[in-house]
């Protein structure tokens, strides 16, 4: 587990760089997209990790790596988003921004680690392909509840899946990072 808590800080290092570099080129504009479209945006990514992977080819100079980046990122947007609602403007200071990234990539590295436990550290065994169709999984699921207004009868909410989005997001980082075990 030692090895775990350090590779998901660094990877988790690696994503909140990126997203506090992009708050000094673009400062929080994310306040004003509602939850349904940072789902959407996820869609976007996780789908394009997966046409990188039946492909095995990209047209464009990026690959894998920094979509799980964006998916973690707009995972972390996602759930300030459903806690503060969406704005009509930037109504937050980067600071702000940063607190509250922190807060809540701290709640779904906790819940990761519970899980971890209890799961006996499975996702190792499990191929990057494998969390890229979990993702969308999540996210088929998180469109599903947003369809029912955030209402469930059993399941768990939008804020799990796009916590469960995270930890996926980052299992596949991880792996990239520091190989295949």
């Amino acid at each position: 587990m030692a090895d775990t808590i350090a590779q998901f800080e660094k990877v988790i290092a690696l994503c909140r760089d990126l997203f506090q570099k992009k708050l000094v080129d673009y400062g929080p504009s994310w306040r004003i997209m509602r939850p349904q479209s940072i789902t959407d945006q996820i869609f976007i990514k996780a789908n394009r990790i997966r046409s990188l992977e039946l492909k095995g080819v990209s047209m464009v100079d990026e690959g894998i790596k920094p979509e799980f980046i964006g998916i973690v990122n707009y995972g972390v947007i996602g759930l300030i988003q459903l806690a503060k609602g969406f704005a009509d403007t930037t109504d937050m200071t980067a600071e702000e921004a940063m607190g509250l990234y922190d807060k809540y990539i701290t709640e779904t590295k906790e819940l990761m680690y519970a899980k971890n436990h209890d799961y006996d550290e499975a996702w190792r065994s499990m191929r990057i392909s494998s969390y890229t169709d979990l993702i969308l999984m999540k996210i088929y699921r998180t469109k599903q509840i947003e369809s029912h207004n955030g209402k469930t009868i059993v399941s768990e909410g939008i804020d799990a899946n796009y916590m469960d989005m995270i930890n996926y997001a980052i299992f596949g980082l991880i792996k990239l990072e520091f190989g295949e075990e």
